[in-house]
């Protein structure tokens, strides 16, 4: 299983995650989107819905009788209603349900980074899970730091 932490330094998340979520289904996969926070996850909707001009992401709010459809599910938990194998973690916290999916994507600001490190330091010692750690360059380019 694979987790990449996406330190956000430039990008906010509304900029970041669009592009992840649409590698996710440009490859036949699904995800998941977990927020605690009820506003975040209204924000990320409106997003989601209009984050460019030329596309959308179809997605929907978890706890609807359509979730196993949606090809992008929010949601407060981790559990993939949507049958997803990829988790997007945007809300700064680091979840251990994420490992029981293909990919995890972990995304913090400088507000979460003591809380990102003790996560990494913790998945060292996992077998079975390869770590990346993504960070933005001055340009916002996303650049492997480990």
């Amino acid at each position: 299983m694979q987790v990449d932490f996406y330190h956000l330094t430039v990008t906010p998340i509304d900029r970041a995650l669009p592009q992840i979520a649409e590698k996710v289904l440009a490859n036949g996969g699904r995800l998941l989107i977990v927020a605690d926070s009820a506003t975040q996850r209204a924000s990320l909707d409106r997003l989601l819905w209009s984050y460019s001009a030329e596309s959308f992401l179809p997605h929907g709010e978890a706890g609807g009788e359509r979730d196993a459809t949606q090809p992008i599910l929010l949601s407060a938990s981790s559990d993939p209603a949507n049958a997803a194998r990829n988790i997007a973690l945007v809300d700064g916290v680091w979840r251990d349900e994420a490992l029981t999916f293909n990919r995890a994507f972990h995304f913090f600001d400088a507000d979460r980074i003591g809380e990102a490190r003790s996560a990494w330091k913790a998945l060292a010692e996992r077998d079975g899970v390869e770590r990346n750690y993504w960070k933005q360059n001055e340009n916002g380019r996303w650049e492997k730091a480990a």
